[in-house]
């Protein structure tokens, strides 16, 4: 019960247990992981979240901007998946969830940093093979009136990554808001001091590269006009006005397993569509 309290407390939350999963490198098939800001879960399952799922049966799905608790949807999931939640102190504000048909050894819904954790913005599974760090980065608004938090935050992740790293490799996704190159979004020479493509979190990216992270999607796409958000405005999706922000990254000695990297564009039902990856 005390356990379950503390889970409760901290936004931690497993709805349904699943059944025992094969471990995922020992498995034949391709892993595939999927990550999706769903910018409100409550909202999206009143569209095609549950048809995506069942279409899409990834081994892993995360979440980022669910903006609710776990026992603010009343929905029964897939038997074949365990839900972890880290919703924000805040209520209908940022949080993250993972879905996973393979129990992860340990789950935490914090960095360890009180400044950051109160957000519901991370969320970590610990799996035989690897760390899967499902985040959800701060924006720095608008004015760029969180800018300087932004970049504390950039540099204090990186240095959690690192050390997670010490233990075995990571892999993280989520949405990092930020377009990290000229390439990566429609309009950069309209937006270079715009929030999302500001120098300093360009800047912050790159170092998660210079780190040893391996950004997925650009070792099997070189070019432009991919794109994961689009303005809800002026029918930019519609006309492929975007920005790639979210992203899967891998430490580099998972390289030689990554098969495939690729976005969704044509999944409907929020601002951002999927992105994935399949590992051997």
């Amino acid at each position: 019960m005390l356990k379950a309290a503390l889970l409760q407390r901290f936004g931690l939350l497993k709805m349904n247990c699943g059944f025992a999963a094969e471990p995922f490198f020992n498995k034949l098939s391709p892993v595939k992981l999927i990550s999706w800001n769903v910018n409100g879960l409550r909202a999206v399952l009143k569209k095609n979240f549950l048809e995506f799922l069942d279409a899409e049966k990834p081994d892993i799905l995360c979440l980022q901007e669910i903006k609710c608790t776990s026992d603010q949807v009343e929905q029964l999931w897939p038997a074949t998946y365990t839900t972890y939640w880290n919703s924000a102190e805040k209520k209908g504000y940022s949080g993250t969830a993972i879905f996973t048909k393979e129990r992860p050894l340990k789950v935490a819904p914090h960095i360890g940093i009180h400044e950051h954790d109160k957000e519901g913005r991370v969320l970590t599974a610990e799996y035989k093979d690897f760390f899967l760090v499902n985040v959800y980065t701060p924006n720095s608004k608008r004015e760029l009136e969180r800018l300087p938090y932004r970049q504390v935050w950039d540099k204090d992740f990186l240095a959690y990554l690192k050390k997670l790293e010490k233990k075995k490799p990571v892999i993280f996704c989520g949405d990092l808001n930020v377009a990290h190159t000229e390439i990566d979004l429609a309009n950069p020479k309209a937006n270079v001091r715009n929030h999302g493509f500001t120098i300093e979190e360009r800047t912050g990216f790159t170092n998660f590269v210079n780190a040893g992270f391996v950004d997925t999607f650009r070792e099997f796409e070189k070019g432009g006009g991919h794109y994961s958000w689009w303005s809800p405005m002026s029918g930019a999706r519609s006309r492929n006005v975007g920005w790639r922000i979210d992203y899967f990254l891998i430490s580099q000695s998972l390289r030689p397993r990554l098969k495939r990297a690729y976005i969704q564009p044509q999944i409907l039902g929020s601002d951002h569509c999927p992105v994935g990856i399949e590992l051997a």
